[in-house]
């Protein structure tokens, strides 16, 4: 376990090897950590993982400061230090923490990664199982109410330019949950989804933003109650991978993106003038996707 947890510019005993000088309570020891980026300048935000070599626990998760600088104090012993940041390759060291003594990784400069290999050309489908659709809401007044929809369906279409390719998604909006049936049942109703006259919540694009290393936008249109809104689903890709049970050929991605209500005319502040408080004005999307690969067809690029 960790002793202590600093990120700053410390005073105190010199550590060994001449790096910088930090205080450690006794019956401990000590890392610095100095990380710069691919441009030799400081790392702000890079995270920071330490884990015991022996039991493969964490001891610490930190990031580094608007200086590039991390400190930590530890038990002695062996551990794993590894030090990542997004679109750069990570650092990994093991040291030893020795008592009474401050370890100095200094000159650490994280360089630019691969990007992950992208998926090759074709239809995927996406697995229901295996992905999730998620929603953050801010309850009115108090905390936030976290849900989720159970049933959709869509798939992408892989084009040979990344950038050409197209994806779309239905989602059955009675399927919603929250873990609560009288506040579900509202959300059902014509004050919020409406799911009598608009059964489903439909998002499609096809166009493919990239944002360096594993960052793309996927610009689209979101279709919710009627009412189409352009939407940018930030997203995260994961890469490519062989899994399941009939060893598929799968991809994977994290996208978030941001919702207003009102913009799809669900009045929060009629429902207030009403005395109904069920969530408030903006809502948060996230959806954890993973795809099959299903055949070899690809899009015609949009002209």
């Amino acid at each position: 376990m960790p002793l202590a947890l600093f990120r700053r510019k410390g005073a105190g005993s010199a550590g060994r090897g001449g790096g910088p000088a930090h205080s450690v309570p006794p019956g401990a020891g000590g890392v610095h950590c100095e990380v710069t980026d691919p441009f030799g300048q400081p790392m702000p935000g890079a995270e920071v993982t330490v884990t015991q070599s022996q039991s493969g626990r964490v001891s610490v998760k930190a990031t580094t400061d608007p200086f590039g600088l991390i400190f930590v104090t530890l038990q002695p012993g062996r551990y794993s230090v590894l030090i990542a940041a997004e679109g750069l390759e990570p650092f990994q060291q093991t040291v030893e923490v020795v008592e009474g003594e401050t370890l100095p990784l200094t000159g650490i400069q994280l360089h630019v990664g691969r990007s992950p290999e992208l998926p090759q050309p074709g239809t995927w489908m996406f697995d229901p199982p295996h992905t999730a659709i998620r929603f953050i809401a801010k309850h009115v007044g108090m905390a936030h109410v976290h849900g989720r929809f159970t049933r959709f369906e869509g798939g992408i279409q892989i084009a040979p330019d990344m950038a050409d390719s197209r994806v779309e998604v239905r989602i059955d909006a009675a399927s919603i949950t929250t873990g609560n049936n009288t506040r579900d049942n509202h959300l059902r109703s014509a004050d919020f989804l409406d799911v009598e006259n608009y059964p489903y919540v439909h998002f499609s694009s096809d166009r493919f933003i990239y944002r360096g290393g594993s960052k793309w936008t996927v610009q689209g249109a979101l279709t919710m109650h009627g009412v189409s809104r352009t939407v940018d689903l930030e997203t995260g890709y994961l890469g490519v991978v062989n899994g399941g049970y009939a060893e598929e050929l799968r991809c994977a991605a994290l996208a978030t993106a941001e919702l207003h209500r009102e913009d799809y005319t669900l009045n929060w502040r009629t429902m207030l003038a009403k005395g109904i408080a069920v969530v408030g004005p903006t809502v948060k999307l996230e959806m954890d996707l993973q795809a099959m690969y299903r055949s070899a067809d690809t899009p015609t690029p949009p002209e």
